[in-house]
Protein backbone atom coordinates (compact mmCIF):
# COMPACT_ATOMS: atom_id res chain seq x y z
CA UNK A 1 0.00 0.00 0.00
CA UNK A 2 1.26 3.05 -1.22
CA UNK A 3 2.46 4.50 2.24
CA UNK A 4 0.78 8.55 3.33
CA UNK A 5 1.00 11.16 6.33
CA UNK A 6 -1.16 13.73 6.47
CA UNK A 7 0.50 17.03 7.09
CA UNK A 8 -1.55 20.56 7.92
CA UNK A 9 -0.16 23.57 6.62
CA UNK A 10 0.58 25.44 3.63
CA UNK A 11 3.00 25.00 0.51
CA UNK A 12 2.67 27.88 -1.13
CA UNK A 13 5.24 27.58 -3.65
CA UNK A 14 4.17 23.71 -4.42
CA UNK A 15 0.33 24.75 -4.94
CA UNK A 16 -0.65 22.62 -2.08
CA UNK A 17 -2.76 24.43 -0.37
CA UNK A 18 -5.50 22.55 0.61
CA UNK A 19 -9.38 23.43 2.62
CA UNK A 20 -11.50 26.10 2.81
CA UNK A 21 -10.61 29.29 4.14
CA UNK A 22 -6.50 28.91 3.75
CA UNK A 23 -5.12 26.90 6.50
CA UNK A 24 -6.36 22.80 5.70
CA UNK A 25 -5.00 19.37 5.28
CA UNK A 26 -2.36 18.58 2.53
CA UNK A 27 -0.64 14.93 1.72
CA UNK A 28 2.71 14.34 1.43
CA UNK A 29 4.29 11.47 0.04
CA UNK A 30 7.08 9.92 1.73
CA UNK A 31 9.97 7.76 0.29
CA UNK A 32 12.39 5.51 1.59
CA UNK A 33 15.72 5.52 0.34
CA UNK A 34 18.37 2.59 0.61
CA UNK A 35 21.92 3.90 0.77
CA UNK A 36 25.04 3.81 3.25
CA UNK A 37 25.98 4.61 6.73
CA UNK A 38 28.95 5.93 8.36
CA UNK A 39 30.46 9.57 6.86
CA UNK A 40 28.07 9.44 4.17
CA UNK A 41 24.61 8.88 5.72
CA UNK A 42 25.82 12.39 7.66
CA UNK A 43 26.88 14.15 4.34
CA UNK A 44 24.00 12.90 2.12
CA UNK A 45 21.27 13.96 4.83
CA UNK A 46 22.73 17.27 4.76
CA UNK A 47 23.61 17.86 1.52
CA UNK A 48 20.55 16.09 0.01
CA UNK A 49 18.12 14.72 1.51
CA UNK A 50 17.47 17.95 3.98
CA UNK A 51 16.96 20.16 0.86
CA UNK A 52 15.27 18.04 -0.97
CA UNK A 53 12.50 17.14 1.83
CA UNK A 54 12.47 21.02 2.62
CA UNK A 55 11.95 22.09 -1.12
CA UNK A 56 8.92 19.13 -2.18
CA UNK A 57 7.80 18.46 1.54
CA UNK A 58 8.20 14.51 0.69
CA UNK A 59 10.08 12.82 4.00
CA UNK A 60 12.74 10.68 3.13
CA UNK A 61 13.04 7.82 5.62
CA UNK A 62 16.49 6.30 5.18
CA UNK A 63 17.44 2.95 5.15
CA UNK A 64 21.11 2.01 5.82
CA UNK A 65 21.31 -1.89 5.46
CA UNK A 66 23.48 -3.90 3.30
CA UNK A 67 26.41 -3.53 1.04
CA UNK A 68 25.21 -2.83 -2.67
CA UNK A 69 25.74 -6.27 -3.93
CA UNK A 70 23.32 -7.08 -0.40
CA UNK A 71 20.63 -4.45 -1.59
CA UNK A 72 20.64 -6.44 -5.03
CA UNK A 73 19.57 -9.82 -3.70
CA UNK A 74 17.45 -7.88 -1.15
CA UNK A 75 16.07 -6.87 -4.64
CA UNK A 76 16.23 -9.98 -6.68
CA UNK A 77 14.40 -12.29 -3.83
CA UNK A 78 11.76 -10.24 -3.32
CA UNK A 79 11.03 -9.95 -7.14
CA UNK A 80 12.02 -6.13 -7.34
CA UNK A 81 9.56 -5.34 -3.90
CA UNK A 82 12.41 -4.81 -1.76
CA UNK A 83 11.09 -2.08 0.65
CA UNK A 84 12.48 0.76 -0.54
CA UNK A 85 11.42 3.27 -3.07
CA UNK A 86 15.10 4.26 -4.53
CA UNK A 87 18.42 2.40 -3.54
CA UNK A 88 22.39 3.30 -4.08
CA UNK A 89 24.29 0.60 -5.35
CA UNK A 90 27.00 0.42 -8.50
CA UNK A 91 26.91 0.37 -12.29
CA UNK A 92 27.23 -3.13 -12.41
CA UNK A 93 24.33 -3.74 -10.42
CA UNK A 94 22.03 -1.02 -12.06
CA UNK A 95 22.87 -3.08 -15.33
CA UNK A 96 22.21 -6.62 -14.10
CA UNK A 97 18.94 -5.11 -12.76
CA UNK A 98 17.93 -4.04 -16.11
CA UNK A 99 18.70 -6.77 -17.58
CA UNK A 100 16.78 -9.14 -15.21
CA UNK A 101 13.58 -6.64 -15.21
CA UNK A 102 13.77 -6.42 -11.56
CA UNK A 103 14.97 -2.28 -11.64
CA UNK A 104 12.55 0.11 -13.71
CA UNK A 105 13.72 1.93 -16.62
CA UNK A 106 14.57 5.74 -15.93
CA UNK A 107 12.15 7.91 -17.72
CA UNK A 108 14.20 11.01 -19.53
CA UNK A 109 11.37 12.55 -20.08
CA UNK A 110 10.51 12.79 -16.34
CA UNK A 111 13.68 12.86 -14.97
CA UNK A 112 15.23 15.83 -17.12
CA UNK A 113 18.23 16.11 -14.86
CA UNK A 114 19.64 12.59 -16.78
CA UNK A 115 20.29 14.55 -19.90
CA UNK A 116 23.13 16.03 -18.03
CA UNK A 117 25.12 13.26 -17.23
CA UNK A 118 28.15 12.04 -19.51
CA UNK A 119 27.08 9.68 -22.11
CA UNK A 120 30.02 7.74 -21.39
CA UNK A 121 29.34 6.96 -18.09
CA UNK A 122 25.68 6.95 -18.75
CA UNK A 123 26.26 4.42 -20.91
CA UNK A 124 27.73 1.61 -18.77
CA UNK A 125 25.34 2.73 -15.93
CA UNK A 126 22.75 1.41 -18.47
CA UNK A 127 18.50 2.95 -18.89
CA UNK A 128 18.19 2.00 -15.06
CA UNK A 129 21.29 3.63 -13.21
CA UNK A 130 21.31 7.42 -12.42
CA UNK A 131 25.14 8.33 -12.20
CA UNK A 132 24.93 10.70 -9.48
CA UNK A 133 28.91 10.50 -8.31
CA UNK A 134 31.90 8.85 -9.44
CA UNK A 135 34.81 7.94 -7.60
CA UNK A 136 38.13 6.17 -8.93
CA UNK A 137 40.38 3.85 -7.36
CA UNK A 138 43.67 5.60 -6.04
CA UNK A 139 46.61 4.44 -5.01
CA UNK A 140 46.64 5.55 -0.66
CA UNK A 141 50.00 5.42 1.29
CA UNK A 142 51.58 6.40 4.61
CA UNK A 143 53.16 9.78 3.78
CA UNK A 144 55.36 9.10 6.63
CA UNK A 145 56.98 5.66 5.75
CA UNK A 146 56.79 6.10 1.64
CA UNK A 147 59.22 8.60 0.26
CA UNK A 148 58.04 10.96 -2.24
CA UNK A 149 54.94 10.57 -4.46
CA UNK A 150 54.42 7.64 -5.89
CA UNK A 151 53.45 7.31 -9.35
CA UNK A 152 52.78 3.97 -10.67
CA UNK A 153 50.99 0.84 -8.87
CA UNK A 154 53.80 -0.91 -8.88
CA UNK A 155 54.45 0.60 -5.46
CA UNK A 156 52.46 -2.51 -4.18
CA UNK A 157 55.54 -4.67 -4.95
CA UNK A 158 58.27 -2.46 -3.78
CA UNK A 159 60.16 -4.70 -1.51
CA UNK A 160 60.59 -1.87 1.13
CA UNK A 161 56.72 -2.27 1.79
CA UNK A 162 57.16 -6.51 2.31
CA UNK A 163 54.69 -7.07 5.04
CA UNK A 164 52.74 -3.25 4.99
CA UNK A 165 50.40 -3.92 1.93
CA UNK A 166 46.97 -4.98 2.60
CA UNK A 167 44.01 -6.30 -0.27
CA UNK A 168 40.79 -6.19 -0.61
CA UNK A 169 38.69 -9.73 -0.33
CA UNK A 170 37.42 -10.85 -3.52
CA UNK A 171 33.87 -9.83 -2.78
CA UNK A 172 34.72 -6.13 -2.68
CA UNK A 173 34.96 -4.67 -6.67
CA UNK A 174 38.30 -2.92 -5.69
CA UNK A 175 39.96 -6.38 -5.34
CA UNK A 176 38.52 -7.23 -8.79
CA UNK A 177 39.52 -3.22 -10.46
CA UNK A 178 43.16 -3.97 -9.41
CA UNK A 179 43.30 -7.09 -11.03
CA UNK A 180 42.15 -5.80 -14.05
CA UNK A 181 44.54 -2.95 -13.98
CA UNK A 182 47.53 -4.97 -13.26
CA UNK A 183 46.09 -7.43 -16.02
CA UNK A 184 46.34 -4.13 -18.34
CA UNK A 185 49.48 -2.98 -17.19
CA UNK A 186 51.49 -6.25 -17.72
CA UNK A 187 50.00 -6.89 -21.05
CA UNK A 188 46.74 -8.16 -20.69
CA UNK A 189 43.35 -7.08 -21.26
CA UNK A 190 40.57 -5.94 -19.09
CA UNK A 191 38.09 -8.58 -19.45
CA UNK A 192 39.68 -10.77 -21.48
CA UNK A 193 43.82 -12.68 -21.02
CA UNK A 194 43.78 -11.80 -17.15
CA UNK A 195 46.33 -13.72 -16.73
CA UNK A 196 49.18 -11.27 -16.14
CA UNK A 197 46.95 -9.64 -13.81
CA UNK A 198 46.66 -12.88 -11.83
CA UNK A 199 50.49 -13.93 -11.49
CA UNK A 200 50.67 -9.65 -10.45
CA UNK A 201 48.09 -9.87 -7.68
CA UNK A 202 49.78 -12.94 -6.71
CA UNK A 203 53.03 -11.17 -6.30
CA UNK A 204 51.21 -8.37 -4.65
CA UNK A 205 49.51 -10.94 -1.87
CA UNK A 206 52.88 -12.08 -1.31
CA UNK A 207 53.43 -9.01 0.15
CA UNK A 208 50.37 -8.37 2.01
CA UNK A 209 49.38 -8.97 5.55
CA UNK A 210 46.18 -10.52 4.17
CA UNK A 211 42.37 -9.02 3.02
CA UNK A 212 39.34 -7.26 4.25
CA UNK A 213 36.21 -6.79 2.83
CA UNK A 214 34.93 -3.39 4.55
CA UNK A 215 36.60 0.00 3.23
CA UNK A 216 35.61 0.48 6.94
CA UNK A 217 38.38 -2.25 8.30
CA UNK A 218 40.71 -1.63 5.37
CA UNK A 219 41.10 2.43 6.21
CA UNK A 220 41.44 1.48 10.16
CA UNK A 221 44.83 -0.37 9.14
CA UNK A 222 46.43 2.39 7.05
CA UNK A 223 45.00 4.96 9.75
CA UNK A 224 47.07 2.76 12.87
CA UNK A 225 50.34 2.90 10.82
CA UNK A 226 50.01 -0.97 10.46
CA UNK A 227 50.15 -0.89 6.58
CA UNK A 228 51.94 1.57 4.05
CA UNK A 229 49.96 1.19 0.67
CA UNK A 230 46.75 -0.38 -0.31
CA UNK A 231 43.96 0.79 -3.42
CA UNK A 232 41.18 2.52 -2.05
CA UNK A 233 38.54 5.14 -3.52
CA UNK A 234 39.35 8.61 -3.90
CA UNK A 235 36.50 9.61 -1.80
CA UNK A 236 37.24 7.97 0.80
CA UNK A 237 41.21 8.46 0.75
CA UNK A 238 40.14 12.17 0.48
CA UNK A 239 38.07 12.44 3.86
CA UNK A 240 41.17 10.57 5.60
CA UNK A 241 43.45 13.30 4.08
CA UNK A 242 41.07 15.90 5.72
CA UNK A 243 41.18 13.83 9.27
CA UNK A 244 44.85 14.52 9.23
CA UNK A 245 45.91 11.20 9.39
CA UNK A 246 49.29 11.10 7.38
CA UNK A 247 48.16 9.72 4.19
CA UNK A 248 48.03 11.26 0.47
CA UNK A 249 46.64 9.41 -2.38
CA UNK A 250 47.22 9.32 -6.20
CA UNK A 251 45.96 8.08 -9.54
CA UNK A 252 49.06 6.44 -10.62
CA UNK A 253 50.15 7.24 -14.02
CA UNK A 254 48.93 3.40 -15.95
CA UNK A 255 45.33 4.39 -15.25
CA UNK A 256 42.34 3.60 -12.98
CA UNK A 257 39.01 2.29 -12.91
CA UNK A 258 36.09 4.42 -11.69
CA UNK A 259 33.43 3.31 -9.31
CA UNK A 260 30.34 4.57 -10.82
CA UNK A 261 27.59 4.79 -8.06
CA UNK A 262 24.08 5.02 -9.39
CA UNK A 263 20.24 5.62 -8.47
CA UNK A 264 17.71 3.21 -9.04
CA UNK A 265 14.21 2.54 -8.55
CA UNK A 266 12.95 -1.14 -7.90
CA UNK A 267 10.16 -2.05 -10.42
CA UNK A 268 7.84 -2.64 -7.43
CA UNK A 269 8.87 0.25 -5.67
CA UNK A 270 5.53 1.77 -3.91
CA UNK A 271 6.61 5.86 -4.65
CA UNK A 272 7.93 5.72 -7.54
CA UNK A 273 6.62 9.35 -8.25
CA UNK A 274 8.57 10.86 -5.05
CA UNK A 275 11.49 8.33 -6.25
CA UNK A 276 11.82 9.86 -9.88
CA UNK A 277 11.86 13.58 -8.03
CA UNK A 278 14.53 12.36 -5.79
CA UNK A 279 16.69 10.97 -8.46
CA UNK A 280 16.45 14.54 -10.82
CA UNK A 281 16.87 16.65 -7.36
CA UNK A 282 20.16 14.42 -6.61
CA UNK A 283 20.85 14.94 -10.25
CA UNK A 284 21.04 19.17 -10.45
CA UNK A 285 23.78 21.26 -10.87
CA UNK A 286 23.39 22.92 -7.47
CA UNK A 287 22.68 19.30 -5.84
CA UNK A 288 25.81 17.84 -7.68
CA UNK A 289 28.11 20.60 -6.38
CA UNK A 290 26.96 19.96 -3.04
CA UNK A 291 27.59 16.49 -3.07
CA UNK A 292 31.05 17.12 -4.25
CA UNK A 293 31.91 19.44 -1.62
CA UNK A 294 30.67 17.40 0.96
CA UNK A 295 32.04 13.77 -0.23
CA UNK A 296 34.95 14.94 -1.91
CA UNK A 297 34.00 12.96 -5.31
CA UNK A 298 33.36 13.36 -8.67
CA UNK A 299 30.46 14.29 -10.78
CA UNK A 300 28.91 12.78 -14.56
CA UNK A 301 28.48 16.64 -14.86
CA UNK A 302 30.75 18.60 -16.43
CA UNK A 303 29.00 21.92 -16.19
CA UNK A 304 29.73 22.00 -12.02
CA UNK A 305 31.62 24.46 -10.12
CA UNK A 306 34.33 22.30 -8.25
CA UNK A 307 36.12 23.74 -5.38
CA UNK A 308 39.66 24.78 -5.77
CA UNK A 309 41.07 22.41 -3.00
CA UNK A 310 39.80 19.81 -4.98
CA UNK A 311 39.99 20.13 -8.51
CA UNK A 312 43.40 18.77 -8.29
CA UNK A 313 41.78 15.71 -7.12
CA UNK A 314 38.96 15.18 -9.47
CA UNK A 315 38.54 13.90 -12.94
CA UNK A 316 38.18 16.10 -15.31
CA UNK A 317 35.48 16.34 -17.85
CA UNK A 318 38.38 15.84 -20.27
CA UNK A 319 39.76 13.18 -18.27
CA UNK A 320 36.44 10.99 -18.59
CA UNK A 321 37.28 9.47 -21.41
CA UNK A 322 40.62 8.17 -20.33
CA UNK A 323 39.31 6.14 -17.88
CA UNK A 324 39.41 2.14 -18.11
CA UNK A 325 35.72 0.87 -18.19
CA UNK A 326 35.71 -2.96 -18.34
CA UNK A 327 32.49 -4.01 -20.05
CA UNK A 328 30.20 -4.72 -16.90
CA UNK A 329 27.99 -7.22 -19.13
CA UNK A 330 31.16 -9.67 -19.79
CA UNK A 331 32.67 -8.90 -16.20
CA UNK A 332 29.06 -10.30 -14.51
CA UNK A 333 29.47 -13.64 -16.50
CA UNK A 334 33.12 -14.15 -15.88
CA UNK A 335 32.64 -13.09 -12.21
CA UNK A 336 32.29 -16.40 -10.77
CA UNK A 337 35.57 -18.29 -12.55
CA UNK A 338 37.63 -15.32 -11.57
CA UNK A 339 36.77 -15.58 -8.09
CA UNK A 340 37.62 -19.03 -8.11
CA UNK A 341 41.01 -18.52 -9.64
CA UNK A 342 41.49 -15.18 -6.93
CA UNK A 343 41.17 -18.19 -4.31
CA UNK A 344 43.79 -20.53 -6.33
CA UNK A 345 46.24 -18.34 -7.31
CA UNK A 346 46.01 -15.02 -5.13
CA UNK A 347 44.92 -15.90 -1.51
CA UNK A 348 47.04 -19.00 -1.62
CA UNK A 349 50.08 -16.70 -1.56
CA UNK A 350 49.18 -14.41 0.94
CA UNK A 351 51.17 -14.95 3.82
Amino acid sequence: MRMRRLIVGLFPLLGFVGGVGGAGSVTAEQLVLNSYGGPYEEIIRSRIIEPFEAETGIRVVYDAVGSSSQDYAKIKATGGRPGFDVVVMTAAQALQGCQEGLLAELPVDVIGELSHLSPRLSSVAGPCGAVHEVQYMSLLYRTDHVEGVPSSWNLLLDPALDGRVILPTFQNVMAVNLLQVMSVMNGGGLVDDLDPGFAAMASVARQSIGFEQSSALLESYIRDGSVWAMPFWNGRAQLLVDSGAPVDYVRPAEGTIPLIATLSVPVGAENKDAAYRFIDFFLRKSSQEAWVEGYRVSSARSDITVPEALLSRQISAEELDQLLLPDLTVMATRMPEWSERWDRDVVSAAR
